[in-house]
């Protein structure tokens, strides 16, 4: 039992109906708390944060990032007030290079137009186009391209596929190829043939999970159900799928591969080369990432790998030749990367000749470059010193043909840059060749300090966080202080510039803090793994640490301090409002998982397992789940400070019933006593917001909320 709480399992859950996301009942139940949310908080319409926020989501002055496709092309999708779905359009590279992106484009798609002629709600969710090398009747330029589109903003999405030249969707009656809405999966094989999963073609071909489960071949000018299953997972796995590592460019074979994802961390490689020919099992852990660079197979580590008289550190990056290691011959491995207590990786991408290695020292970004020498990996670049408090994204222009690099570096308050760079310049020489386009400064930061600070956890572990001061600040007790984090999936959280934080709460004279907790992937798989089911508690002691640590420094106070988290970060928040309500004076909780005994039941739920425990084994539900599970976890004669929670009709990743029926039950228990509020968007999915409109007024309802609450008989703006 944590902290000497009480569970409270529901015998029967009253509530139950509400996980019926459409039924009339549970949408009065989100209209009804809706209106009444509105009418005791305020009209975000009428609030001077919505304007703010929209204005900076519309500006003409943001970046404009592209990507190449193809030869010729850079592609960009765009949004402002006159396009709030947006046109996916095109330049030329040379022009984008050489004006940031200002020159004239070309619009190959306006959704917009697209919504109101089909009259749907469309939410773009990307594309897969066919690359050239895979298109034999073209040398030209690339020339099709599936598109992803969500009704509503969903995660399912309706595949269609899109002729670039002619800039119209390849009609199903012209051969065209196109899935009709779920979790789906596409990868072109070559121009009449694509690789597929999918949910609905025939019964059972979907996972617990939502995801498709098995694999299919399918050919141009036949019907979606011919197509040829060439593997299958089972109804448990979270997902297969398959795809193709295309290494020809780079001297290697063009790869393969059928995916099956057991757990969110564990599963089973098949490769073979190309589309004919006996498909092999790698023989790899389970929870091992496999990509392939060239002649080489690369294996990054979740767990400690001993192979032959030599153990590799879990989060290392090891590499091997790709065609041994495909058809089970003798290995030889090399180290491309090994972490260190403060050092670990937070990602890696290739060039024609090179390794990029985006590392973390105590979260604060590091790039650095490496090269196959035939026998071993040299550093042939780095960043010099060891970081700062901002984060830097590298990723390949070309990477099959080129050395040429997108270079983008963000900070709390440093808006982005994007620049252009090489990745095969000499050690000690500027990779960074020419600035591109830089975001302006969206909100007055004169005065802003940004500084990284280490808290104790409970158990004596140091917990980093960031945290960014506002002008003419003075550490008084007495500033709005809004604490983020997450803690979960790996996932790191890294300084980033949001102008939509600084001119909704640092322009007022708040203090944001954001905490780097076990659960994430600030220091590898370890600092994952140290929070994963039983061991769930480390992350909402680190949470809690931070907050004590911000009130004990003299930053806040308990009255001052509000915290904010979503999805996962939603199950963290909900945690501190039963756990530890005397240290909050607000709480924001946004498209949250709560209710721990059914999440597996709801949704993607059961993809999150590995995560969490299985909530039907006794022993996990008894040893820990039921003490992770705030809608159980809530007690009559308690208090609780003001809550705001947030989810979106739409959001098929996290169900909507989770905060429904905590309000629901909140509001039974309290019986009007506790300040509790609700807002249901009803599109959006799970980023809650469908466009730049909704966006802005769910955040200025959430900053409005918590920024009123914690100045509650004080001047609005300090």
């Amino acid at each position: 039992m944590v902290r000497g709480l009480k569970t409270r399992l529901l015998s029967k859950d009253p509530f139950v109906s509400l996980e019926n996301v459409l039924s009339p009942s549970s949408l009065a139940f989100a209209k009804r708390q809706n209106k009444s949310t509105i009418d005791s908080l305020g009209d975000p319409s009428s609030s001077p944060r919505m304007k703010m926020v929209k204005d900076i989501l519309d500006s003409k002055e943001k970046i404009k990032y592209a990507y190449l496709v193809g030869k010729q092309n850079v592609y960009n999708y765009w949004q402002d007030d006159s396009n709030p779905r947006g046109l996916w359009r095109r330049q030329k590279y040379t022009s984008y290079t050489s004006n940031g992106g200002d020159g004239e484009w070309e619009t190959v798609i306006d959704l917009d137009d697209v919504n109101k002629k089909e009259g749907k709600s469309w939410v773009w969710k990307g594309s897969r186009y066919l690359p050239l090398t895979r298109d034999a009747t073209n040398t030209d330029d690339v020339s099709r391209a599936m598109l992803m589109l969500s009704p509503g903003g969903s995660d399912a999405v309706v595949v269609r596929e899109y002729d670039l030249k002619e800039k119209r969707f390849v009609e199903k009656e012209e051969g065209g190829f196109r899935v009709e809405e779920g979790k789906t999966r596409v990868t072109y094989a070559d121009r009449d043939t694509v690789i597929l999963g999918a949910v609905g073609v025939e019964q059972g071909d979907g996972t617990d999970s939502g995801y498709p489960r098995t694999v299919r071949v399918w050919r141009r000018g036949t019907d979606i159900s011919e197509s040829e299953i060439v593997y299958e997972g089972e109804k448990e796995d979270v997902a297969v799928s398959g795809y193709i590592d295309d290494q020809r460019k780079r001297g290697g074979k063009m790869w393969v591969v059928w995916q099956r994802s057991k757990t969110f961390y564990t599963g089973e490689y098949w490769v073979r080369e190309g589309m004919e020919g006996e498909s092999r099992k790698l023989n790899v852990q389970e929870d091992a990432d496999v990509s392939f660079f060239g002649k080489l197979a690369v294996v990054e580590l979740r767990s400690e790998w001993t192979r032959g008289d030599k153990t590799y550190k879990k989060g290392s990056l090891i590499t091997t030749d790709a065609k041994k290691f495909v058809e089970g011959g003798e290995e030889e491995w090399s180290v491309l990367f090994e972490p260190t207590d403060n050092v670990s990786l937070g990602g890696h991408c290739y060039t024609k000749s090179r390794v990029i290695l985006s590392t973390m020292v105590d979260v604060k970004s590091k790039v650095v470059f490496k090269q196959w020498t035939g026998e071993a990996w040299k550093v042939t670049n780095e960043d010099k010193g060891e970081g700062t408090c901002d984060a830097k994204n590298v990723s390949p222009v070309d990477g099959e043909n080129g050395e040429d690099i997108w270079v983008t570096v963000s900070g709390y308050d440093k808006p982005s840059t994007l620049s252009l760079g090489k990745a095969d310049v000499n050690m000690g020489e500027e990779y960074i060749t020419k600035d591109i386009a830089s975001l302006p400064d969206l909100y007055d930061k004169t005065g802003v300090s940004v500084s990284q600070g280490f808290a104790t956890s409970r158990d004596g572990t140091k917990v980093p966080y960031f945290i960014v001061t506002p002008a003419n600040f003075k550490p008084n007790s007495d500033t709005p202080t809004l604490l983020y984090g997450y803690g979960g999936f790996e996932v790191s959280l890294t300084p980033r510039y949001s102008a939509t934080v600084g001119k909704t709460w640092l322009e007022r004279g708040g203090c944001y803090v954001q905490a780097n907790i076990r659960g994430g992937g600030e220091y590898g798989p370890s600092w994952h793994q140290s929070a994963l089911k039983g061991k769930r508690q480390n992350a909402y002691d680190d949470f809690i640490a931070v907050g004590e640590h911000l009130i004990k420094e003299g930053i806040c106070t308990r009255e001052t301090l509000a915290c904010s988290g979503g999805s996962n970060g939603g199950l963290l928040v909900g945690m501190m409002l039963v756990q530890r309500p005397d240290l909050w004076g607000a709480i924001h909780c946004a498209v949250p998982l709560l209710d721990m005994k059914r999440y597996h039941k709801l949704l993607a739920g059961a993809s999150w397992m590995a995560e969490y425990g299985d909530p039907d084994v006794e022993e996990e539900w008894e040893g820990w789940i039921k003490d992770i599970s705030p809608y159980h976890l809530l007690e009559q004669d308690r208090e609780y400070p003001p809550t705001l929670f947030t989810t979106s009709t739409r959001d098929d990743r996290v169900h909507p019933a989770h905060a429904r029926k905590m309000v629901a039950k909140m509001e039974r228990m309290g019986g009007g006593k506790w300040p509790v509020y609700y807002y249901e968007n009803m599109e959006g999915g799970h980023g809650g917001a469908a466009d730049a409109r909704q966006m802005s007024y769910m955040m200025a309802l959430e900053y409005d909320f918590m920024w009123d609450t914690l100045t509650k008989g004080k001047p609005k703006e300090f």
